[in-house]
């Protein structure tokens, strides 16, 4: 049963992970409306919505693949107790 959980959890947070670190580098591949851009030059860096964006997606991709190490550290307890 602990491998079963390891091995889920080393996916989907390995997945996840992946998922939301392309969404942090989505907006510097694309460079997005003009005029939005312009506006958001003028605000504060912490106050531009795609800052925070990036910056929640940042954090959510790094708890996820806590999540996948969690999963690995399962898959070992499940082995040693073999």
């Amino acid at each position: 049963m602990l491998l079963i959980c390891g091995l889920s959890a080393t996916a989907i947070g390995t997945w996840r992970g992946y998922v939301n670190a392309r969404a942090v580098m989505a907006p510097l591949a694309h460079p997005g409306d003009p005029t939005r851009t312009a506006v958001e030059a003028t605000q504060p860096l912490a106050e531009r919505a795609r800052v925070r964006r990036m910056a929640r997606n940042l954090a959510a991709a790094f708890a996820w693949l806590v999540v996948a190490m969690y999963g690995l550290f399962l898959i070992a307890s499940a082995e040693g107790a073999r």
